[in-house]
């Protein structure tokens, strides 16, 4: 399959959620792993602005960025961190020299193994809800087709996150990340219960239940939960996924 192909099926899988009670944080996980697949990027992560406004962790492609992000979010400061604050895209194309703009982020990232970062926000007509983060361990920018794609990619899973509710109407607009951020909660939880229980790591919990979820056209956020309750046990989850 060809790079244009790709991005034309990543396209349709975004505006696929465009149904009621779609799953937010599959849908924003997803955005992150096809970055990763279609740009030149290592990782990536995605932050949305909680009803206070405070930026949370809602998708990492792994356990390795989602640390770096939570300190991104902690010290107050990065590239997603500036994206969200000015609704622009911001390029760092050496983390080693952005320690005066960064003096807690920028060393802590280098030393987790990324060199340069850019960030697209996750925005529609003027309201900026989050910012995407994509992370490469070598220096260097992204290509502007390549920011363009990020943007374009942000800007779908936008309206599939706003749907087609009254994006003017604040409280909804709130409703929509605060349960995003709930499902985060629930989703994160349940990766530690199969991470201990099946001996796997964190990132191979996550996919299994994440893919659980798939095989079985249920919402990610509602298998985590019966993990949780002790309705779905680690076991049935390590068999469905190796069938």
């Amino acid at each position: 399959m060809t790079k244009e192909q790709r991005l034309a099926r990543t396209f349709v899988e975004l505006a696929d959620s465009l149904v009621d009670d779609f799953d937010v944080v599959d849908l924003m996980v997803l955005l992150t792993e096809r970055c990763v697949e279609l740009l030149d990027a290592s990782a990536s992560g995605l932050l949305l602005a909680g009803p206070r406004g405070a930026l949370m962790v809602v998708a990492a492609t792994s356990e390795a960025i989602e640390t770096v992000e939570l300190f991104q979010v902690q010290s107050d400061e990065g590239p997603c961190r500036d994206c969200f604050q000015s609704g622009v895209p911001v390029s760092v194309g050496d983390l080693t020299e952005q320690t005066e703009r960064w003096p807690a982020f920028a060393p802590f990232a280098v030393t987790a193994g990324f060199r340069a970062a850019d960030a697209v926000p996750l925005r529609l007509r003027g309201q900026v809800l989050g910012a995407l983060n994509l992370f490469r361990t070598t220096p260097g920018t992204l290509r502007r087709s390549d920011i363009a794609t990020a943007q374009a990619l942000a800007d779908v899973a936008t309206i599939s996150l706003l749907q087609s509710r009254a994006v003017h109407d604040n409280q909804v607009v709130a409703e929509q990340l605060e349960e995003a951020l709930n499902s985060r909660i629930a989703i994160e939880q349940a990766k530690g219960i199969l991470a201990a229980r099946l001996d796997v790591s964190m990132d191979e919990a996550f996919s299994r239940l994440r893919r659980f979820a798939r095989t079985g056209q249920s919402r990610l956020t509602d298998v985590a939960q019966q993990v949780i309750d002790g309705t779905l046990r680690p076991g049935d989850v390590m068999v469905s996924t190796r069938s």
